[in-house]
């Protein structure tokens, strides 16, 4: 028992000796941890400060730098400033020695303009004195030439000059006699001398349109294809285009008649077409007529545009360049519209350029002066009047507008060029082969035939064909029935015997035709 006592008691002594052993032990490695933080926190706190010195030497470098920098650009800026005050006060300095070398000038000069005016005035003096002496003088002339000629200075004045008027109105009026009675001859002379030299000058084609157009063929079996069976190609070919086709027995031609070139023109290559295809029928006939109408538009409108460039006339109308080119395929007394036009434009320029007026304007107008007989619709105006109003429609110039409408006398010649429109007018239609008087009768029987039987009710197209022996009338079917055909070609029968003077006899056809159409789809 005590043994285990003493163990115990033992064991509780070692155990706070070993307690106070590692307490101590702690303690002092307490101490070193705090000992190790404390240099290091001196160790940072020195490096800080040797930081913080090494940055405050750059800022001051730095700061230094930029204020040495800013004081060089201030120095420099200040030198250029002060040169500049420099110059400028040069520049003052040596005005102002100008300005007074040019003040010192003045002054010389106004010491001389001062004596040269003494001069002048001493000069006036002695002038003035001189004239005092010579009116004396006169005045003693006058009055001793007074005496001797027993009239006062005032009468004699009034004498000399009545005779002196009288003296030259004599010579003034045989003057005048003699520039008038020189101009008269002159301007006839010069007049004449214009008028030869632009008919020289001006080469023109004798040529003459007519009213027949042959189609040459390979063989005469082709007639039979264009006659077709019982007539049928043939009557409708001359019902598309409103022209007779003659197919006799001349070898290798057909005949086509009628009197509008447009029309003849259409039937004829139609019918070269017709006949390269091969395929001649009704329906195929009017397919090829309806292409070709159309292309002899186009052509038109290209015919009025190359004649424009040939003649150098610029910015023409759309309108009135397909009016120029419908002048080909019309004639004024079997005189070719177009070609009369552009003759008409090169004499007025010729003649234009002689007396130094305006050219384009003279060719120009010469160009148009007979745009009124190609107009679509055909109202009861002149042709002159009408071209005046399209030519005002289309924004032409007025002197070109005048030029038109007065080259028939229809209104008065306001402009230079006017008379010139109507001298080169009867210039080229008068020229030898230029025309034909029976033609423009001809062409306005048939045109009124035309306009006789279209003024019916019901009466779609109508042609003159057959030199004017034969109307052919298109009704249509929906509002005319056959018993009004009938009716209708009597009707017209009887308008054309009442209003109209013709040769022979004229026979009137009415074709009414019903047409039912559908697709198969």
């Amino acid at each position: 028992m005590s043994d285990i006592l003493v163990i115990l008691i033992t064991a509780i002594v070692a155990l706070g000796v070993g307690v106070y052993i590692g307490r101590v032990m702690l303690q002092k490695v307490y101490k070193q941890q705090e000992e190790a933080a404390r240099q290091k926190a001196k160790s940072i706190i020195r490096e800080a400060e040797i930081n913080a010195e090494s940055i405050k030497k750059d800022r001051m470098l730095e700061a230094k730098e930029k204020f040495l920098k800013l004081k060089s650009e201030f120095e420099e800026e200040s030198n250029k400033k002060k040169n500049i005050i420099i110059q400028n006060e040069n520049k003052v300095k040596q005005r102002e020695q100008h300005v007074a070398k040019q003040m010192e000038q003045t002054k010389r000069r106004e010491a001389e303009l001062d004596k040269e005016k003494e001069n002048l005035d001493h000069q006036l003096e002695l002038l003035k004195k001189r004239k005092e002496e010579v009116e004396q003088q006169h005045h003693e002339v006058v009055a001793q030439l007074e005496q001797i000629a027993g009239l006062t200075a005032s009468e004699a004045r009034e004498q000399m000059v009545e005779a002196l008027k009288s003296e030259a109105q004599s010579h003034a009026s045989s003057y005048v006699k003699d520039i008038v009675a020189q101009a008269k001859l002159t301007a006839t002379k010069e007049a004449k001398k214009i008028v030869v030299e632009t008919i020289q000058r001006t080469a023109a084609e004798h040529a003459i349109e007519n009213c027949v157009s042959v189609f040459n063929i390979e063989s005469d079996d082709i007639k039979g294809k264009i006659i077709g069976r019982e007539g049928r190609n043939i009557r409708a070919l001359e019902a598309a285009t409103g022209v007779e086709i003659i197919v006799d027995d001349t070898p290798e031609a057909i005949i086509i008649s009628g009197f509008d070139p447009v029309r003849r023109e259409i039937a004829r290559l139609s019918l070269h077409r017709l006949v390269a295809d091969g395929r001649i029928h009704p329906a195929r006939i009017e397919e090829v007529v309806t292409k070709t109408r159309k292309n002899i538009e186009e052509e038109i409108v290209e015919i009025g545009e190359r004649t424009a460039i040939d003649l150098g006339i610029h910015g023409l109308h759309p309108e009135l360049i397909k009016m120029v080119g419908r002048m080909r395929f019309r004639s004024s007394y079997g005189q070719n519209l177009l070609q009369h036009s552009r003759e008409v434009a090169n004499l007025c320029a010729t003649m234009a350029a002689e007396l130094g007026l305006n050219v384009k304007h003279a060719k120009r107008a010469g160009l148009l002066h007979d745009i009124g007989k190609v107009t679509p619709d055909e109202p009861e105006l002149p042709h002159a009047i009408i071209g005046m109003e399209l030519a005002k429609k289309y924004k032409e110039h007025p002197d070109i507008c005048n030029a038109i409408g007065a080259h028939h006398d229809e209104i008065e010649m306001t402009a230079m060029i006017s008379p010139l429109i109507q001298a080169c007018d009867a210039i080229s239609g008068s020229r030898p082969g230029a025309r034909r008087e029976i033609m423009e009768s001809y062409i306005k029987r048939l045109k009124d035939l035309e306009a006789a039987a279209v003024s019916f009710d019901g009466v779609n197209q109508c042609y003159a064909i057959q030199a004017g022996r034969e109307l052919r009338i298109m009704v249509d079917a929906d509002n005319v029935t056959d018993e009004k055909a009938a009716q209708l070609s009597f009707d017209i029968s009887q308008k054309i015997e009442k209003e109209m003077q013709y040769p022979g006899q004229i026979k009137i056809t009415v074709i009414r035709e019903m047409r039912a159409i559908s697709y198969a789809k």
